[in-house]
């Protein structure tokens, strides 16, 4: 009876958690009069919503921008993070932990704060409307530092030094011995820094002004807050789940690594 009681707490709360996302799925594929409904089982099943989303703008160019910004940025982060956080975490020199504390700093900033600092730059350097001020300024994360410095501690020092006895330098050791034995944290650091990148809307809104060069979350959000989803619920709701759908598959997939580096770091 107890474990009774615990498991429907458990389904209770879960298909209390899932209920919204499943509305939408049906919302998007529902005639638009059935949508104000709390059921999930539509009538009949139509894909016009998705298909007014293709035919009214370029979801699959913002999509293809997105993924390109999006990957790029995660590469970036997971070289130059993993780079700074075994300099933090495995090499000693004068300042290493004024320089942590520094980068611990940075995380206390609201990004409001540095908004338009960082947009005059861009303006000075000629990055405005292009992928350069979409990617150049994310490519270090101070949570990947500190993902990546956590874990690296944890690596036994006689691998280290094995490594430098065999002659690798320490761009080697980080590449050759650290990541095979970091992909718990790669995966971590991948996934958070492509939802945060794809996800972002704000600063493409501030930077990118070429239709061309939109990201999805920003060509959807100007969608549909700028009337031309001449307010169907179920046309915007189609544009949002295109835009979730990326990050919910890659989530889905890595999941399990997710979890452990995340236990294994040390941040619950």
């Amino acid at each position: 009876m107890k474990k009774l009681g615990q498991y429907s707490l458990l389904i209770f709360w879960t298909v209390l958690f899932i209920y919204p996302f499943l509305w939408m799925l049906s919302a998007t594929v529902r005639p638009e009069n059935e949508i104000k409904g709390f059921g999930i089982w539509p009538s009949e099943v139509s894909l016009y919503s998705y298909m007014q989303v293709f035919d009214k703008i370029p979801i699959l160019r913002a999509f293809m921008n997105s993924l390109f910004v999006a990957l790029t940025v995660t590469a970036g982060v997971l070289i130059f993070c993993s780079m700074i956080g075994y300099a933090l975490g495995r090499l000693r020199f004068k300042g290493r932990d004024i320089v942590f504390y520094i980068v611990l700093f940075t995380m206390m900033i609201p990004f409001q704060i540095i908004l338009i600092p960082l947009y005059i730059l861009m303006v000075k350097l000629g990055w405005v409307n292009s992928y350069l001020s979409l990617i150049v300024p994310w490519l270090v994360s101070a949570l990947g530092v500190i993902l990546f410095r956590q874990y690296f501690q944890s690596i036994p020092q006689d691998l280290i030094d094995a490594a430098r006895i065999d002659g690798c330098n320490e761009l080697q050791i980080i590449f050759r011995i650290v990541w095979p034995n970091s992909i718990p944290t790669l995966i971590t650091v991948g996934i958070l820094t492509f939802m945060s990148t794809w996800n972002e809307v704000l600063w493409p809104l501030i930077v990118i002004r070429e239709r061309d060069l939109m990201t999805m979350p920003q060509l959807v959000t100007i969608f549909a807050v700028g009337g031309q989803a001449e307010s169907q619920l179920g046309v915007q709701l189609a544009a949002a789940m295109l835009l979730a759908l990326p990050v919910i598959i890659a989530y889905a997939f890595f999941q399990k690594y997710f979890i452990q580096s995340m236990a294994t770091t040390g941040i619950k």
